[in-house]
């Protein structure tokens, strides 16, 4: 029987076979590497420690069914780093106090590419059909980044507690997030004496830049700067949508800004969720044929679904209570996208169904030439037809005990039918348009109907 032999690492060395680490600490400031596929390296609770957070802690390049297990590390620019590999197994790692943007500095830049990536835990580019599972990755920068990656499995790791984001994917796309951790990631960026923005894009998860056809399922973003970021086109005007991407049973709850924020952007379902006391519970402006249903939106500042601009949702089956607003719509004239994302010039051809509506400062307001909804444009900015909201449906909705039931400005044909509309205290729908609307056969107080 072959007795193992647990092996005390030097600075920078090359492993070749499976290896278990001797239980201890080691100072090293250009880590190990993995340079021969199918081994595995058990740590068996071993710390490597970087010297002034840079280099990484481990490398891998090329390779394929390498196993990184039981290693703690910490005081590196990123503690475990593979490039072009496949089928990996990251599990039971502890890594921490990478490096990290000083706090209360800057606004992050959502856009950095791998080469100029945030210090993080890991650092994944192109790596594929790979477990990323049960890892500490708390207190840095960032938990998990990840470029250009597909068929990833992350489950049940911790990365709270980060100044950047939790979860970073970057046209990494066909993967499953399931029961991972990422709240309290948030920062502050100060802006003069006594201002500054909390959250300052810091973010549970962060995915931008082409991540389509992902599930995000049953993960915590709790208290965030926001809870789960989703941008789809660039600071230069560059399409790179994130479609297809399914969220369910997640909480982003308890953000300053966004539970959910997904912008330029198609076809995402969010199912499930929980978005409360936040800003706005969901953010999901100039993006088209999303699906809302079964989310959970209590108590946010402006909303608990603000969208400007947007096409063709389905929102159905959720509960609004105690919002600002429960669903708020809005199109303005968008100069630098006008033409360009013709499909989004308004809010056309929404279903709003079944959903309830209960205390909210208005229970659905779909509004015309406003800035975030709120406040009127310039003149010279109001009026095109091309931006007026037409063709959204109300139907079967429960909308009681708002201040305003239903808020109409200056929309074409929208239809309000078959919903309860009882009990709202300024009146249960308030126009001030001059289009076309089919309101019917909805009940009104002491069972009229409207």
């Amino acid at each position: 029987m072959t007795q193992t032999v647990d092996v005390v690492p030097t600075d920078g060395m090359s492993l070749v076979a499976d290896t278990t680490l001797k239980p201890g600490v080691y100072v090293l400031p250009n880590g190990l590497s993995l340079d021969r596929d199918g081994i595995t390296l058990d740590g068996k609770g071993a710390t490597l420690v970087g010297l002034n957070r840079q280099n990484r802690g481990i490398r891998l390049k090329g390779r394929k069914g390498v196993t990184i297990r039981n290693v703690c590390l910490r005081d590196y620019r990123h503690g475990i780093h593979a490039v072009d590999c496949g089928e990996l197994r990251i599990e039971k790692n502890q890594i921490t106090s990478t490096a990290e943007i000083a706090a209360n500095t800057i606004f992050l830049d959502i856009w950095l590419k791998a080469d100029a990536a945030y210090g993080g835990a890991i650092l994944l580019e192109r790596v594929n059909r790979s477990t990323i599972e049960g890892n500490d990755l708390q207190h840095q920068c960032c938990g998990l980044l990840s470029y250009f990656c597909e068929r990833l499995n992350v489950g049940r790791n911790n990365a709270s507690y980060c100044s950047g984001y939790g979860v970073h994917l970057y046209g990494t796309s066909d993967s499953v997030f399931e029961e991972n951790y990422a709240d309290y990631c948030c920062r502050y960026e100060p802006r003069g004496p006594g201002i500054g923005h909390m959250g300052a894009d810091a973010t549970g998860f962060l995915i931008v830049h082409g991540a389509c056809r992902n599930v995000f399922r049953n993960n915590f973003a709790r208290l965030g700067g926001d809870g789960f970021f989703l941008a789809g086109l660039t600071p230069e005007g560059v399409e790179a949508p994130c479609n297809d991407n399914l969220f369910e049973g997640n909480d982003g709850s308890l953000s300053p800004n966004i539970a959910f924020e997904a912008t330029f952007s198609q076809r995402n379902t969010f199912r499930n969720n929980k978005a409360e006391r936040c800003n706005f519970g969901f953010w999901l402006g100039f993006s088209s044929d999303n699906v809302l249903e079964g989310n959970r939106m209590i108590m946010n500042r402006q909303a608990g679904v603000a969208v400007e601009n947007g096409a063709a949702f389905a929102v159905r089956g959720n509960q609004f209570q105690r919002n600002g607003a429960g669903v708020l719509l809005w199109s303005k004239f968008a100069e630098p996208w006008f033409e360009k994302f013709p499909q989004n010039r308004t809010c056309h051809h929404w279903l709003i169904e079944k959903n309830t509506f209960t205390r909210n400062d208005t229970g659905v307001a779909i509004l015309a030439d406003k800035d975030h909804g709120i406040r009127p444009l310039p003149p010279e900015a109001c009026g095109r037809a091309e931006t007026r909201p037409h063709d959204n449906a109300l139907r079967g909705n429960d909308i009681q005990d708002n201040r305003i039931g239903v808020d109409l400005y200056r929309t074409d044909r929208t239809t309000i039918e078959g919903n309860i509309l009882n009990r709202n205290v300024e009146c249960n729908i308030r126009r001030d348009d001059d289009g076309e609307a089919l309101i019917r056969n909805n009940l009104g107080a002491a069972g009229a109907y409207l």
